[in-house]
C-alpha cells in the first residue's frame, strides 16, 4: 500500500522515538500512579516492570506477525490512535479502576493483597496500550527496509531511535513534567504526541476521514479526557485538601481542620506530619519519641544537638523546640516541596536548619556528632534498605556524642515473629548495647531508643520526673509505663541483604487482615447486601 510519507525515513524514525518515549513515560506514570495506593516499594516497581515487559514481549510478537500477514501501515497507526486514546484515559479512569480492584480483591484475598492488587491494576490499565505500541517496531522494519543489503543499518537505526526516546522519556517525566504539571497531564501530553503523530500520517496520505472516521473520533475523545483529566487529585473522595501536588519523590496531600494540620505522601496510609494548632501534644508518636531527649540528659546541658534524619514538614523538630529551649537542631529532608510546605503550612521556624539530602548520605557527608539522632525515614512498606542494615546503623552510632541516643520510628509493629520490626530492632541490638521499644498507644507506631550509655533509662526517669509542664510530664508518664528492653534475637539486615520490602508487604497484609476481617464475617454471613447496609 503506497503511503508517501513513509517513504520518508525520518518520519519512521521518528514513530519509532515516540514510541519508545511514551512507553517511557507511561511506566513512570504508573508508579506514581499506583504509589499512593499500593506504595513506592521495589515490590511494586518490579511489578510496573514485568507488566511491562510482558507487555511490550506480546506487542514484539504480534506486530511481527501482522507485518508479515497484513503489511497495512494504516493499521498500526491505527492501533497507535487506540493506545494515545487509552494513555489519555488513565487520567481520567485510572484512580477509579484501582479503587474499584482493590475493593474487589480485599475480601477475596488473605494473603499478597498489595501485590496481587496492584499485580491486577497494572495488567487491568496499562499492559494493553503498550501492547499495541510494542507492535511498532516489527511493523516498521517491515515498511522500512528497502533491501537487504541495507537492513542492517535500517534496523540499528530503528532500535537507536527507539532507545534515545526511551532515555528522555525516562529524564522528562521524572523531573520535568511530573513535578511541574503532575502525573495526570504528563499522561496526557504522551498520548497528545502519540495522536499527533498518528494526525500527520492520515492528513499527509490524503485519506478521507469519511473512510477513516477514527481521527476525528479520537480528536474529540481527546480533549474530552483532557478536560475530563487534568485534575491532579489521587483522593478524589476528599474535597477539602489544602493543598494536593507532587514531587520528584512523592504524592503531597495537606488536610487541614479547626485542630491541626496533615501531611500525607500516600493517600491510603495516613498522617506523615502533623502541626497542632493549638500547639500541644500530637498524641502520636512525635510525643514518644521526645523522651529520647531525657534519655540524652536534655536537663543538665546548655545546649542539646538533635539530628532529624527524614524531617518531613519537621513536627518532631517543632515539637522539641516547643518543650525545651536549649536545642540545637538539624533537620535532613530528600524532598525539598515537603520542606517548602513545612514553611508554608505548618508553621515550621525559619531557625531550624533543614538540609536537602538523603539521610545516608548526609551522614556520609559530615563529621558532627549529636546528643540525638532522630531517624523517622520509614513510610508504610517504604523502607530505605540503606536505612535499616548494621551499617547504616553503624554509621549513625560513629555520629553520636559519648551516651548519645538514637530514636527510630517503626510505623506498622506486629507481635507476629519474624516480622520488619524485629529485624530491625535485632540489627539495632548488634550497634548499639541498650536498646528500649515503646509501643504509641492507639496507633500502630513503635519506638525504639538505642544507646551505648547503660544509664539511658535512669537518665530519662529522673528527668521526666522532674518535668514541671503537665502536658509533657503526662506523656512522659505513658511512656515510662510502656517502655520495654528489647530481648532481642539474631534477624539481622546488612547492606547485602535487607529484603525489607517483602518483610513489609507480610505486615501489612497482617495489618490489612486484621482490619477487614469484621467486615469479611459481615460479608460472608450477610452477603454484599449485609455489607452495604451496615457501611
Amino acid at each position: 500500500m503506497e503511503r508517501p510519507i513513509l517513504k520518508n525515513k525520518l518520519y519512521l524514525y521518528l514513530t519509532e522515538f515516540f514510541a519508545g518515549m511514551s512507553v517511557m513515560a507511561v511506566e513512570l506514570g504508573a508508579s506514581r500512579l499506583l504509589a499512593p495506593y499500593f506504595s513506592s516499594s521495589q515490590i511494586v516497581w518490579t511489578i510496573i516492570i514485568g507488566t511491562i515487559m510482558i507487555a511490550m514481549a506480546l506487542g514484539n510478537l504480534y506486530g511481527g506477525k501482522m507485518a508479515d500477514k497484513d503489511p497495512n501501515p494504516d493499521k498500526l497507526y491505527k492501533r497507535i490512535i487506540i493506545a494515545a486514546l487509552w494513555i489519555a484515559a488513565i487520567p481520567v479512569v485510572g484512580k477509579y479502576l484501582i479503587i474499584g480492584i482493590s475493593a474487589l480483591l480485599i475480601f477475596t484475598v488473605s494473603t499478597g493483597f498489595l501485590t496481587i492488587a496492584a499485580f491486577a491494576a497494572c495488567m487491568i490499565i496499562f499492559v494493553y496500550p503498550l501492547f499495541l505500541l510494542g507492535t511498532v517496531t516489527p511493523s516498521l522494519v517491515k515498511f522500512s527496509v528497502d533491501s537487504l543489503d541495507d537492513s542492517g543499518s535500517v534496523v540499528g537505526k530503528l532500535n537507536a531511535s527507539n532507545t534515545i526516546g526511551s532515555i528522555i522519556g525516562t529524564f522528562v517525566p521524572t523531573f520535568i513534567s511530573i513535578p511541574a504539571v503532575g502525573t495526570s497531564v504528563t499522561f496526557l501530553i504522551f498520548a497528545g504526541i502519540l495522536l499527533i503523530l498518528c494526525i500527520i500520517y492520515f492528513v499527509s496520505s490524503k485519506i478521507n476521514f469519511s473512510k477513516a472516521k477514527r481521527v476525528p473520533v479520537s480528536i474529540v475523545l481527546f480533549v474530552a479526557f483532557c478536560f475530563l483529566g487534568h485534575d491532579n487529585s489521587f483522593a478524589f473522595w476528599q474535597n477539602n485538601l489544602a493543598y494536593e501536588g507532587e514531587s520528584i519523590y512523592n504524592y503531597l496531600q495537606v488536610h487541614e481542620d479547626d485542630t491541626a494540620v496533615v501531611l500525607s505522601t500516600n493517600v491510603l496510609f495516613g498522617t506523615q506530619s502533623v502541626y497542632m494548632k493549638e500547639k500541644g501534644p500530637t498524641g502520636m508518636y512525635y510525643d514518644t519519641a521526645m523522651a529520647s531527649l531525657y534519655m540524652a540528659d536534655v536537663k543538665n546541658k546548655d545546649k542539646l544537638d538533635l539530628l532529624i534524619l527524614g524531617n518531613g514538614t519537621g513536627t518532631f523538630a517543632t515539637q522539641s523546640n516547643r518543650y525545651f529551649e536549649n536545642l540545637n537542631i538539624t533537620g535532613v529532608e530528600i524532598d525539598d516541596k515537603i520542606t517548602h510546605l513545612a514553611g508554608e503550612y505548618f508553621d515550621f521556624s525559619d531557625d531550624i536548619d533543614v538540609v536537602t539530602y538523603d539521610g545516608r548520605a548526609y551522614l556520609n557527608a559530615v563529621d558532627e556528632k549529636y546528643d540525638v539522632i532522630m531517624v523517622d525515614a520509614y513510610q508504610d512498606i517504604t523502607i530505605p534498605f540503606q536505612m535499616s542494615s548494621v551499617e547504616f546503623f553503624t554509621m549513625v552510632k560513629d555520629h553520636l556524642k559519648e551516651n548519645g541516643v538514637m530514636v527510630v520510628n517503626m510505623n506498622m509493629r506486629s507481635n507476629a515473629k519474624g516480622n520488619i520490626n524485629d529485624y530491625l530492632a535485632d540489627t539495632i541490638a548488634s550497634v548499639f548495647n541498650t536498646v528500649y521499644t515503646s509501643d504509641v498507644l492507639g496507633n500502630t507506631n513503635r519506638e525504639l531508643f538505642a544507646s551505648n550509655n547503660p544509664e539511658m533509662l535512669a537518665n530519662f526517669n529522673r528527668g521526666f520526673e522532674s518535668e514541671n509542664d503537665h502536658d509533657l510530664k503526662y506523656m512522659m508518664k505513658k511512656v515510662a509505663d510502656n517502655i520495654t528492653p528489647l530481648k532481642a534475637g539474631d534477624y539481622i539486615l546488612t547492606d547485602d541483604k535487607a529484603p525489607v520490602e517483602l518483610l513489609g508487604m507480610r505486615l501489612m497484609d497482617d495489618l490489612i487482615k486484621d482490619e477487614v476481617g469484621f467486615y469479611k464475617e459481615i460479608y460472608k454471613t450477610e452477603g454484599i447486601e449485609g455489607l452495604m447496609n451496615y457501611l
